[in-house]
């Protein structure tokens, strides 16, 4: 095994940004578009892959549906920022350094860690066996061939969170011959208003899902779920979508982590305990006034960007700002032509605001298809990147300004 080492200079400031999701991509375009022709600062993005993954889009790549494939790299040409295809095995932040696939070395002066969620497949027996998941695109690919091999039987998505609702509504619509279970601790739509919760429960009937609430699986089999109780619900195929978990390499890396291991941070979105790493979208743990931030794409893309407009602060001798988001929306798509859009309060409680049907349906393709031409319009323009709503009263926090 040979082992490369990168290291910095004393004119070069190395900024590494681990995770090329919608909150990473965000920090790299922002930082590398406001350090374009400075020669002292050196940018490097870092992912297992050039293809981008569009969460938004991974229950209609698992339904065999056609989707755009982005490319990072592409995106990245004319930033001067750099990228790495690997994964990252260790992150030593003593030292100032990430181990890339076990034999490259890269050095670091700031690291954006954005190493985000996948599905937690350990917390069950038998999930990470005999479920599919939607980890990646080729996850989702993955389960659109198994469904494109299978006639008839029973499709088991467990967990009836956002992702649960959609991908029990995208199959039932493209494969009404097969049967669809929603199987959930919580009722779908549990967060909304009543109407829009209705609404949303009326259409998973409509379209042929049997939905069970109070449910919790204890064990995936090769052909059936159990629930706790002992009762075995017949399965052809499982879907889980119940649960996340973040990498563990925050914590190994002695950075300071919560329950869930994920970075916990200042108001400025810096490690708590290690100033020189930035922690963005689901890797981190951001307090805001009405608690600490769920990850989400509304709310990932902003930390990728203010993360990024604090370092060019620090790197111009200046204090970096606080961070504060509300959020607006929850947008849940139903199949291709219906929907629910709830509105929020910046705190995620619902509003008395909803849309429903082919009107939902259009704003939530036109907020799926946002990410891309927006990461486009900040290499040109990067303060276009720096606008979302603050939250008011709903984010502040006593004594930070």
């Amino acid at each position: 095994m040979t082992t490369h080492h990168e290291t910095g200079t004393a004119t070069t400031h190395h900024v590494l940004i681990l995770g090329a999701g919608y909150a990473g991509l965000a920090a790299a375009i922002q930082l590398a578009a406001r350090t374009k022709g400075r020669e002292d600062v050196q940018v490097t993005l870092v992912n297992p892959q050039e293809r981008f993954t569009e969460r938004l889009r991974l229950h209609m790549s698992a339904t065999g549906q056609q989707v755009g494939e982005m490319n990072i790299p592409e995106l990245l040409e004319g930033t001067g920022a750099g990228f790495v295809r690997g994964w990252v095995t260790a992150v030593d932040a003593t030292a100032k350094i990430v181990r890339i696939d076990d034999n490259r070395v890269l050095h670091y002066d700031t690291l954006v860690y954005g190493l985000g969620s996948v599905a937690d497949t350990a917390a069950v027996p038998g999930v990470e066996h005999h479920a599919y998941t939607f980890n990646s695109v080729q996850d989702a690919e993955l389960l659109a061939d198994r469904l494109a091999r299978l006639d008839s039987g029973t499709v088991v998505v467990c967990g009836s969170g956002l992702t649960g609702i959609e991908s029990a509504a995208e199959i039932a619509e493209r494969r009404p011959e097969l049967n669809v279970v929603l199987l959930g601790r919580q009722e779908p739509g549990a967060a909304m208003s009543p109407k829009p919760k209705a609404y949303l429960q009326a259409a998973l009937a409509r379209l042929g899902v049997r939905v069970r609430t109070g449910i919790e699986v204890v064990k995936v089999l090769p052909d059936s779920v159990e629930l706790a109780g002992g009762e075995n619900i017949a399965a052809d195929v499982v879907l889980w979508t119940s649960g996340t978990r973040v990498s563990p390499l925050a914590a190994a890396a002695g950075l300071t982590v919560d329950e869930r291991g994920r970075v916990v941070t200042d108001a400025a979105l810096r490690s708590v305990s290690h100033p020189d790493v930035y922690a963005v979208g689901d890797a981190a743990a951001i307090r805001q006034g009405y608690g600490v931030m769920h990850g989400t794409c509304q709310g990932g893309m902003p930390t990728g960007v203010h993360a990024a407009v604090s370092i060019v602060r620090a790197l111009n001798g200046k204090q970096p700002k606080p961070f504060r988001f509300g959020y607006y929306h929850t947008p849940v798509s139903l199949g291709r032509h219906d929907a629910v859009v709830q509105f929020t309060h910046p705190d995620d409680s619902p509003r008395r605001v909803y849309l429903t049907g082919r009107m939902a349906a259009r704003y939530k393709e036109t907020v799926t298809a946002s990410p891309w031409p927006t990461y486009g319009r900040m290499k040109k323009m990067p303060a276009s990147g720096a606008f979302w709503p603050r939250g008011g009263r709903f984010t502040r926090i006593r004594g930070v300004r």
